[in-house]
């Protein structure tokens, strides 16, 4: 593999987001009446947009399309105002991000998340760093694993598909990356087990991302 340009994913891999998110899931939860969800289990009901976020917490037979669409609505309020009470980078993402800009290599975020949130994620927890494209879900563009934003992406850096390194910590991702023709690399500090990773397809895990380096040390 030639690694030209690099695409995170960013909940679970750049950022560890999950508490806030949680913390505020469960609020509007509760406000109902509906059970909350652990930390554990939180892992394993986000990472496919805020939409379906609230269709899994629900219990069986709640997710009515009104209801969702109602619970949506207090969700992103509720996380517009809380989305940054706990949320921090990885350890380790700093270096990274500094070994990618002393490199010159491209970077993108892509997320299942809010397109807005993620814009504001970006711009407040890593504003330290230059991100050549940052794209969360909104209207006309398929939430992951469907390729197209990551191929959209890829456009925009100018790169083939094939010389992309894809990163992220769940099925989801090594999906996307795997549809869309590009290298995909799981991460195991973030929010999905290595079973899983490797069962959707990833070719390299890393266990902290000073790996991700000596990975693009290889191919580029």
């Amino acid at each position: 593999m030639s690694c030209k340009a690099v695409i995170f994913d960013m909940d679970g891999t750049l950022l560890d987001t999950l508490e806030d998110i949680a913390a505020t899931l469960n609020t509007v939860l509760a406000a109902h009446g509906y059970p909350v969800h652990s930390i554990e289990a939180c892992r394993y009901l986000v990472g496919s947009g805020m939409r379906e976020l609230i269709r899994k917490a629900l219990p069986k037979g709640e997710a009515t399309p009104e209801r969702t669409e109602t619970l949506l609505g207090e969700l992103l309020e509720a996380y517009g105002k809380h989305w940054n009470v706990l949320s921090r980078p990885y350890e380790g993402i700093a270096d990274l991000l500094d070994g990618l800009e002393k490199r010159g290599i491209p970077k993108a975020i892509l997320s299942n998340k809010a397109d807005h949130f993620t814009k504001l994620c970006a711009e407040h927890l890593l504003e330290k760093w230059n991100f050549d494209v940052v794209m969360g879900h909104h209207e006309g563009i398929q939430h992951k694993p469907e390729p197209e934003g990551a191929l959209l992406i890829a456009g925009q850096l100018g790169a083939d598909p094939s010389e992309i390194l894809y990163v992220g910590d769940t099925g989801i991702d090594m999906l996307t990356a795997t549809r869309a023709g590009m290298y995909p690399a799981g991460v195991l500090w973030g929010f999905r087990p290595e079973s899983e990773l490797l069962e959707f397809g990833a070719r390299s895990l890393a266990r902290h991302p000073s790996e991700l380096l000596e990975l693009l040390e290889g191919c580029c």
